[in-house]
């Protein structure tokens, strides 16, 4: 069987859903018994079956390197030419309507990945009329695949109340190997230039509204010393507490669990995650984590592995931040470590393999190999 993911969200500085891609790919490559290819933007057209194929796309500005291919019928020539035994989609966007029209000529099951609420983002950013026209439009799209694919329950129930019945909840995972604690090396006070008293915790994301970083900032600044607050990540956070500095996110998974697993716990002030990606890479860490009581969330952290504080509340934030520090915050790591082993990338993808293989049982797929490609391009 030949698995083809595809998606607009893709690029050498995006997060979660490259990692999630990138992650797949690698375990197909040794563990799995299918082939899988990756149908994304890049710099320039490839076309490499098995591997990585790109489309050329036009920079948008703003994002984080992402880049938007404006020639649809290319998309489903290259879509076409690998030819798929199953896709996978993980936007809303023409990729996902090239998809369904290849999948309706090979007759072959067509799978979405919710990865992210895009009619939630936009009525935050546009107004709810707009966003009820984007949650009609998900709910119309995504009634045409034969599977669509939640991170978490939170997303399956939100999907069921659009009308998308045909919804099978996948969490996300984690790789135990890189997110683990003994990446405990670096000496974040020393790096940081911060006394040895130093409450260190760090945010790992996006600086981007969602993430509601003011709560944090406000937090921190409710707090003073020795708390500390260390942001890893991308865009521009615009804060006011002295206890804070930002460092930017380099490609470097491995960087990036050793801050994590250097510091005290990780801090979250998103409410609309639909999985939470770093919570479970935290976690997988060691490291206990302060979330809200919100979005997916609270369905990877309680007080056997950190805290939960009420959301939007800064007072609430600190709060919980400060009573972390009365509590065995070693014992909360090495729970925390134990639960996000339920979340090893081996289990995800063994899992959504399962239903790729009831998918295609049900639609009399015959799992073939892949044969060479029609076409080929420079």
């Amino acid at each position: 069987m030949h698995v083809v993911d595809t998606t607009v969200f893709f690029s050498p500085t995006s997060g979660g859903v490259r990692r999630y891609l990138t992650a797949k790919h690698e375990w197909y490559a040794t563990r799995g018994p299918c082939r899988h290819t990756l149908l994304v933007p890049g710099e320039v057209e490839r076309f490499e079956p098995g591997g990585l194929t790109t489309l050329r796309g036009t920079r948008v500005p703003g994002t984080f390197n992402y880049r938007l291919p404006l020639d649809p019928q290319r998309w489903s020539s290259l879509l076409e030419a690998l030819e798929p035994d199953l896709i996978e989609v993980g936007d809303a966007f023409h990729p996902a309507w090239c998809a369904a029209q290849v999948a309706q000529r090979r007759g072959i099951p067509l799978v979405a990945f919710f990865h992210s609420n895009l009619p939630e983002l936009v009525r935050r950013r546009m107004g709810g009329a707009i966003g009820g026209g984007f949650a009609r439009y998900v709910r119309w799209l995504y009634r045409r695949f034969d599977a669509v694919l939640a991170p978490s329950r939170f997303m399956r129930d939100y999907l069921h109340s659009l009308g998308v019945t045909r919804v099978h909840c996948q969490p996300l995972g984690v790789d135990t190997d890189v997110f683990n604690p003994a990446q405990r090396v670096l000496d974040v006070r020393r790096e940081l230039g911060l006394p040895a008293k130093a409450r260190v915790l760090v945010f790992a994301g996006r600086f981007s509204g969602e993430k509601n970083l003011p709560v944090l900032f406000d937090a921190f600044a409710r707090l003073g010393d020795p708390y500390h607050l260390l942001l890893i990540g991308g865009g521009e956070a615009k804060q006011h507490a002295r206890n804070v500095t930002a460092i930017p996110y380099r490609r470097d998974v491995g960087e990036l669990a050793r801050w994590i697993a250097s510091a005290d716990a990780l801090v979250h002030a998103g409410t609309r995650e639909t999985f939470g990606l770093v919570i479970i890479e935290a976690l997988a860490c060691g490291r206990p984590v302060i979330g809200t009581r919100a979005g997916a969330v609270p369905e990877l952290v309680d007080e056997s592995v950190g805290q939960l504080a009420v959301p939007h509340d800064a007072a609430s934030f600190a709060d919980a931040i400060a009573s972390l520090y009365d509590r065995d915050t070693e014992a909360l790591g090495r729970a925390a470590r134990e639960r996000a082993l339920r979340y090893s990338w081996g289990h995800t993808f063994q899992a959504q393999l399962n239903t790729y293989v009831t998918l295609g049982a049900r639609l009399a797929l015959p799992l073939a190999t892949a044969r060479p490609p029609h076409a080929t391009s420079a």
